[in-house]
């Protein structure tokens, strides 16, 4: 019985893996793509963050939605359904030619994307707690290496597919890849969380049954999880544009920049487990926000591409770890509703960010507004340091 357990453990753990890698392969696929369809509506850059705003929005939106359907119908038959739903959605904004229609068909892909995110993650947590190690991580790594396959792609073939045929592309592959890793995950049962201590709050608990310390701790990571997903988002978002528009780089070289932070977060999270183990969660959470301002600063101020790039590495290595060390301790509190309370407010900070940099591009300039990337890093390793001893471990 052990050995089947394990193997259950093991194959539920690739299943899982798949997923998070394919999220982040089609957003990738999207993002670098965001030049071209800024080009194809005539959006200027406010009115482009204001369309970028969908994508957060419909996934701050679904958030809450999703960890109650989490509960009811279970996180592995949601993360299959949004997979399929993520899928489709990404052919939509190649056929829009006005900003209200592309921040329409942005709304529906960030729903999908916001609830797959939950979905997933409270299937994680749920795993991470029956191995009994913080291998957390290793799933926002698959993300990551996912996002760097998709933006690499996405490079080569900007100069010689239309995005139409592109994102076409990412749903072919989304709905196989949903097909045959969403059959693997429909059979295994989510494993049973460990027997609680008395007085804890778990995630079978809900949050209705925590005191008003665990909420607190639930919002903290919230925070920690909103400064870093808005970096997450301006990189995304920001980055292709800022190398191209400011330093001159080719459609290619700009796609390269997300490569380069995408292949940082992979790096980082792949050493996660062991950095968790070694250092525990409020230390990495400090050393990564400080890395993470110093890294953005360099990449938003830089006056060449390869020092920008070397900046957006940095960048990606700093925040490597603190959205997965966010939404494990939230989930360990709260359950799903644990990862939607903190996703929720995660992806609250790129609900903020497109608009925000967006706007602050037109006053001031897109280097000065991607600086705040490093302000809100800064911030997470603040609250990481003043919350030390209530986050202990």
């Amino acid at each position: 019985m052990p050995g089947s357990n394990n193997t259950d453990l093991t194959r539920l753990r690739i299943a899982l893996t798949v997923f998070f890698a394919l999220d982040g392969f089609i957003f990738a696929g999207w993002v670098v793509r965001i030049p071209a369809i800024k080009e194809q509506t005539g959006a200027s850059a406010s009115a482009l963050g204001l369309a970028l705003l969908g994508v957060s929005a419909g996934a701050v939106i679904t958030m809450m939605l999703t960890g109650r359907l989490c509960r009811r119908y279970g996180s592995h038959a949601v993360t299959v359904i949004c997979g399929i739903l993520l899928s489709l959605s990404v052919a939509l904004p190649p056929l829009t030619h006005s900003v209200v229609a592309l921040g329409a068909v942005l709304l529906v892909f960030g729903a999908a994307y916001g609830g797959i995110n939950v979905a997933f993650n409270s299937a994680a947590v749920d795993l991470v707690a029956a191995l009994r190690r913080p291998v957390m991580p290793s799933f926002h790594a698959a993300f990551s290496l996912g996002g760097m396959l998709g933006a690499g792609l996405g490079g080569m073939v900007a100069g010689q597919l239309s995005p139409t045929r592109h994102l076409l592309g990412l749903t072919f592959v989304g709905l196989v890849v949903t097909a045959v890793a969403g059959r693997s995950l429909l059979r295994q049962q989510p494993p049973k969380p460990p027997v609680p201590a008395a007085g804890a709050g778990t995630g079978q608990d809900g949050p209705h049954r925590l005191d008003g310390r665990r909420r607190g701790l639930v919002a903290v990571f919230g925070l920690i999880a909103l400064c870093t997903a808005y970096g997450e988002g301006a990189m995304a978002d920001w980055g292709a544009l800022h190398l191209e528009q400011d330093l001159g780089a080719s459609a290619g070289a700009a796609a390269l920049g997300y490569s380069c932070f995408a292949l940082a977060m992979t790096v980082g999270r792949l050493m996660g487990t062991t950095l968790l183990e070694r250092l525990g969660r409020t230390r990495t959470v400090i050393a990564g926000g400080t890395t993470a301002a110093l890294g953005m600063l360099a990449g938003s101020l830089a006056p060449s591409l390869w020092l920008a790039l070397i900046g957006f590495a940095v960048t990606g290595l700093g925040l490597a770890n603190l959205f997965p060390v966010a939404v494990e301790r939230a989930g360990m509190l709260a359950g799903p509703s644990g990862v939607a309370t903190a996703s929720t407010l995660g992806y609250g900070g790129m609900l903020l960010g497109p608009p925000a940099i967006g706007f602050m591009a037109d006053w001031f300039s897109l280097p000065t507004a991607l600086t705040s990337v490093a302000v809100l890093a800064a911030i997470a390793a603040l609250v990481g340091l003043v919350t030390r001893r209530a986050t202990t471990g």
